[in-house]
């Protein structure tokens, strides 16, 4: 369930606006208008198929509504719709059940039928940079000598064809490029190369950067043992697969294992796209093939951060979380025995507090709340979102007592870190990130301080999608076109009770052609059945939904950052509370931000009180994103709540590949 006009716009306030877009989205893909009742029956009954009518031509005797009995000034009154209500609901997105990449057998038997001659002319073997792309190698032939080729050729003529379990494209990307340079890559003079134990040392290491190693694992073998067409055998085995097993990884560092787009509806992250046959021929060229290997992942601090606090999580002893009483209460100057299990516990549950604070945490064994333990609770409280008065109470043992052990941490790390390779693998310089765990927003320009925010974000039943786009405008004085589930799902059975609800309470009802009519004209069941079109718009002003602004960044998901007049959200721990779109808690901030202006350029925008749009210049990207761990500016990893139980369903996914990669 989105919060913007997925039903279209009333009026040409702005032509490029996106509520229009997504009005001629929605006139291009609903159904053909289906008869069910016109103005004289708009919920049930005979009638003619109208989709409204003007107020003007209703008839005074309608079978949409019972007319009372008691006289009116009119000569008539409404009361209630004769026929039931019809039974219609949006449905919001849902969770799928993850089916993992399988594997196939490849059998590379091709690969071996090709005939040597010593004057054999082999295609050009572009050498590859660092990045993947091919340029010409210095000092290197143009093409690779048919010397070069001879051992790998003589190997497939003396084995049996190999056949191995492989990704599709994998195979696909090995049968291509062996075919185009039939040569070894792994082997050197018939032994297994230095270039190909660095890279299983890479493999072998890749729980670092939160894979898994059994989904790389290659075994060398024992070559000593072998001889003739046994070791040629053994040597073409083990080229091949080392290949596959290093494209996989190629694959799973930039990309992910997991395609989110099959995990649920409300991910909308279309798969990268890796170029296998590049990849082959930058390893091919490489001298420090690891290196090579490790810069596949993502090229940001987001993710050093994480990696760097996975190696911390798996290299500290998992201690014992120290349990405390649901009582406890601790006013600054009190004297309490359970002060220092609470400090203790304050250590252990945020590092950059004990940091911050090391004569406090070098010895908890203290009993007297003075000074710098004060001020150390303070700073835990206000990075839990709680107010920051030093009282230690329910709030603040709750909080401790919610915390992630040693291996809830590391498995929520190692979510994040598949989750950023969904996203490009450089954030870029100027971008809004949005954590919807943690009800925060940032605008990021370089080194500068971020801009953060709370926000509001989308309920469990209507969740804020995880997706990303580009900041285009900002609206001051927004209408607020009313989403079709809304109207739909909530204003439905009031229109039923009332016809007039959207007139009495201040909203506009546009036909077709952008003319204003009656809210109670209008055939509510043929809307309802996507059988006919009108527009509902709530219009700028005090009791508007969106407040004061607005930011766009047009999406399919009608989804945007807005100002809002219920500002005591914005106190709440849990804010998981709209229908799916971004309420800030400092709207105008934002917006001078994204333009590179001041709040005071806003505030005066705002105040010359008209409906107007503002091009955000330059390229902002926007990332509505989902991290339960997630490191702030100093790269200290915060961990929050799995608010979507979007963490269940990724650890599932997780699995099912793990399962499919080893038994497949």
């Amino acid at each position: 369930m989105a919060c913007v006009a997925a039903i279209g716009v009333a009026g040409s306030a702005h032509a490029q606006s996106p509520a229009l877009y997504w009005h001629r989205q929605w006139q291009e893909q609903r159904p053909p208008q289906q008869s069910y009742g016109g103005p004289r029956d708009w919920f049930g009954g005979g009638g003619q198929a109208y989709g409204y009518a003007e107020r003007d031509d209703r008839p005074r005797s309608s079978g949409w509504w019972q007319e009372d009995d008691g006289d009116s000034d009119s000569g008539y009154q409404r009361s209630r719709p004769a026929a039931p209500m019809p039974q219609v609901h949006v449905n919001n997105p849902t969770f799928y059940e993850y089916k993992p990449d399988a594997l196939k057998t490849v059998t590379f038997d091709k690969l071996c039928q090709v005939e040597v001659a010593s004057n054999a002319q082999p295609e050009p073997n572009p050498a590859a940079s660092a990045d993947g792309s091919a340029t010409p190698a210095a000092g290197a032939p143009a093409t690779p000598a048919p010397a070069a080729q001879l051992p790998f050729t003589l190997a497939c003529m003396a084995s049996q064809p190999v056949s191995l379990r492989v990704l599709p494209q994998v195979g696909k990307a090995l049968t291509a490029w062996y075919s185009d340079h039939p040569q070894f890559v792994w082997i050197d003079d018939g032994k297994v190369s230095a270039k190909a134990l660095a890279a299983i040392a890479t493999l072998n290491a890749s729980d670092k950067v939160g894979l898994t190693p059994a989904d790389y694992r290659v075994d060398v073998p024992n070559l000593d043992s072998l001889d003739g067409a046994a070791r040629q055998n053994a040597l073409l085995h083990f080229e091949l697969n080392l290949s596959a097993k290093t494209l996989t990884y190629v694959l799973d560092a930039t990309r992910g294992r997991i395609d989110p787009d099959r995990l649920s509806g409300y991910h909308d992250l279309p798969r990268k796209t890796v170029d296998l046959g590049q990849a082959m021929d930058a390893m091919a060229q490489q001298g420090d093939v690891a290196a090579w290997l490790d810069a596949r992942n993502p090229d940001n601090a987001q993710f050093r951060a994480l990696v760097a606090e996975l190696g911390r999580l798996k290299g500290a002893s998992d201690r014992p979380q120290v349990h405390l009483s649901a009582d406890i209460r601790i006013m600054p100057g009190d004297v309490d025995l359970h002060l220092g299990d609470v400090l203790t516990a304050i250590g252990q549950a945020a590092p950059s507090v004990k940091q911050a604070y090391p004569d406090v945490f070098a010895n908890t064994d203290v009993d007297q709340y003075k000074g710098d333990a004060v001020a150390a609770v303070k700073a835990f409280q206000k990075a839990k979102g709680l107010s920051p008065d030093g009282m230690i109470g329910h709030d603040t043992i709750r909080a401790l007592m919610a915390r992630d052990d040693n291996a809830g941490k590391i498995a929520k790390i190692e979510m994040a870190l598949e989750r950023l390779r969904w996203l490009p693998a450089n954030l870029g310089n100027r971008y809004v990130f949005l954590n919807q765990p943690a009800f925060e927003v940032s605008y990021i320009d370089g080194d500068k301080k971020p801009l953060t925010m709370r926000v509001v974000v989308g309920r469990p039943d209507a969740q804020t999608y995880f997706f990303t786009d580009h900041i285009k405008d900002v609206e001051y004085n927004p209408y607020w076109n009313v989403p079709r589930s809304i109207v739909v799902n909530e204003m439905l059975p009031k229109l039923y009770r009332d016809g007039s609800y959207l007139d009495e309470h201040g909203y506009q009802v546009l036909n077709q052609h952008g003319r204003q009519i009656a809210s109670d004209s209008v055939n509510w069941a043929a809307f309802a059945r996507n059988a006919t079109s009108v527009d509902v718009r709530q219009p700028p002003g005090s009791r508007n939904a969106l407040g004061l602004l607005k930011i766009e960044f047009p999406n399919k998901h009608a989804i945007y950052m807005h100002d809002t007049n219920e500002k005591s959200f914005f106190k709440r721990d849990m804010r998981a509370l709209s229908h799916g779109c971004v309420r800030m808690q400092h709207p105008k901030e934002m917006a001078a931000a994204v333009l590179g202006k001041s709040v005071d350029y806003v505030e005066k925008q705002i105040a010359r009180g008209d409906n107007a749009f503002e091009h955000a210049p330059g390229d902002i990207p926007v990332y509505l994103a989902y991290f339960t761990a997630w490191p702030d500016q100093n790269g200290v990893v915060h961990y929050y709540n799995d608010i979507y139980t979007r963490d269940a369903h990724l650890k599932t996914a997780l699995e099912k590949t793990e399962a499919a990669r080893k038994n497949g």
